[in-house]
């Protein structure tokens, strides 16, 4: 039988990363994190994770550098990081936004910085 569970996770109480990210809402094989006001910075160090991310900008402006190339990400827009390739965020402006990881990112040390 399929689990037919339903799972709310409120922002406000969700469980915060190393690096800044709210963990919400987790399946078996997708996961769902916060970055919220994050502030303009140098670029994050640069990496490779074990995991594929989808994204939306819900606000602010940064730069996604993948793989030799640089995407300029605005409220509005969505992008894909696949799993494995090598990439770095610079926030420009405060910057909030909600990935989805597959397979989740924060089990099994897959989003250790």
């Amino acid at each position: 039988m399929a689990d037919t569970s339903v799972k709310k996770v409120s922002s406000e109480a969700s469980p915060k990363g190393d690096m800044g990210q709210k963990y919400l809402a987790s399946g078996k094989a997708v996961s769902m994190r916060l970055w919220e006001n994050e502030s303009p910075d140098e670029p994050k160090p640069e990496a490779q994770r074990d995991y594929e991310t989808v994204g939306y900008v819900i606000a602010g402006r940064a730069e996604l550098h993948l793989e030799g190339q640089m995407v300029l990400l605005e409220a509005g827009d969505s992008w894909l990081v696949p799993k494995g390739a090598s990439h770095t965020y610079k926030i420009l402006e405060s910057f909030t936004a909600v990935e989805a990881t597959s397979p989740p990112a924060e089990v099994h040390g897959r989003d250790e910085p």
